[in-house]
């Protein structure tokens, strides 16, 4: 059965939108209510083209909060454990998001442009919301707002010669996880080299929606010759690498330390954030449950769009979360929750697929 999404002023097109439709886009899904591409040609193809040359993706989804004000490092602490006091004003970290309980609302990138300024890019989720009631209820001096900024990715082995080309030399002075403000005809957009892939490459934060068509014009008239495409967020390469999808793999009734994220909360118990004290808790007793990388035995399965059980003798012991046959590993790699005292590499559990039940072994790393 095929299905139409209906568009409306509450499903936002995107600054590339136009770009993406005429580049053949065919398949979409919604996230953080605005039209995110999922497949070009298809999940396969994509994914080798991946691998082998340069894509460039509209990623506007990833919307960015940002505070302004006197108060905005101050906020940017409270919510998430990990410690951001040693953070440089050209650093993106990777920060979970925690309620009071100590569970992730988000696992968004902070970037930090000064002590009073910073931007989240947001995961699907109504987080602003969060943000908001944590200001106000505190009562502090920063201001909470979605700015006009769309990011574009650009990954792939091919990505930094692609970027050289755009934007200058420069690119190749930014480290993992930096960025420059770099200029692009009359303006200028923070690049950094970051994305969610494996593959290597750079995120444009475009400001002003305005600039949109242009940068991607752009990006595609200098990479003919390095095969450039249009692509998006991968499924078979993003479980390979174990990059994992809130909202899929973990969501509000997890921590990060079920996540496998501890190396993001070290105890700091100086650091005032929210949830501190569950988390503390939690780290001294150890996680209940923890995600897996997990091969599935057997013929190509298509891919998890519900959670798939995982039982041992009969007990169920935790569920498959994102799932999907890999080409280049000749496997069906996962991502799943697994119980404590079921999740230590080479344990055989039983999952429950749509095509009958399977061995599914507990992997010691992701594949990439």
């Amino acid at each position: 059965m095929v299905y139409t999404i209906s568009h409306s002023r509450r499903l936002r097109s995107t600054p590339f939108t136009p770009g993406v439709e005429a580049a053949g886009v065919t398949s979409y899904t919604v996230y953080n209510r605005m039209l995110l591409p999922t497949v070009f040609d298809s999940v396969e193809s994509d994914y080798r083209h991946l691998k082998e040359h340069v894509q460039v993706w509209d990623v506007s989804v990833e919307r960015q909060i940002e505070l302004n004000g006197p108060d905005a490092s101050h906020l940017m602490q409270l919510m998430t454990p990990r410690n951001l006091r040693k953070m440089q004003s050209d650093q993106c970290y990777y920060v979970p998001i925690t309620d009071e309980d100590g569970k992730m609302l988000n696992d968004p990138v902070a970037i930090k442009h000064s002590e009073t300024r910073w931007w989240i890019s947001i995961a699907d989720s109504d987080l602003i919301l969060w943000i908001k009631g944590l200001a106000v209820g505190r009562g502090l001096n920063v201001r909470v707002f979605e700015p006009d900024v769309s990011p574009l990715a650009v990954q792939g082995p091919k990505a930094e010669t692609l970027m050289a080309r755009v934007f200058g030399e420069e690119i190749y002075d930014i480290r993992f996880f930096r960025y420059k403000r770099l200029a692009f005809g009359e303006t200028s957009f923070i690049v950094a080299r970051s994305g969610y892939s494996k593959q290597g490459g750079f995120e444009i934060y475009v400001e002003g929606s305005e600039n949109g068509m242009p940068l991607w014009n752009a990006l595609f008239g200098a990479g003919q010759d390095l095969h450039v495409r249009p692509g998006c967020p991968n499924l078979i390469e993003r479980i390979e690498g174990g990059l994992l999808s809130y909202g899929n793999d973990m969501n509000m009734e997890n921590s990060p330390l079920e996540c496998g994220l501890g190396k993001f909360c070290p105890p700091a118990e100086d650091i005032a954030h929210i949830g501190i004290e569950a988390m503390s808790q939690e780290r001294n007793a150890g996680p209940h449950r923890q995600i897996r990388p997990i091969s599935v035995i057997g013929a190509p399965l298509s891919p998890a769009r519900a959670i798939w059980p995982l039982t041992r003798d009969g007990v169920r012991v935790g569920q498959i979360t994102s799932a999907t046959w890999s080409p280049d590993f000749d496997t069906n790699v996962a991502i799943g929750m697994v119980d404590a005292g079921h999740w230590e590499a080479g344990t055989v559990l039983i999952v429950e697929t749509p095509e009958g039940p399977r061995e599914a072994i507990i992997e010691e790393t992701f594949w990439i």
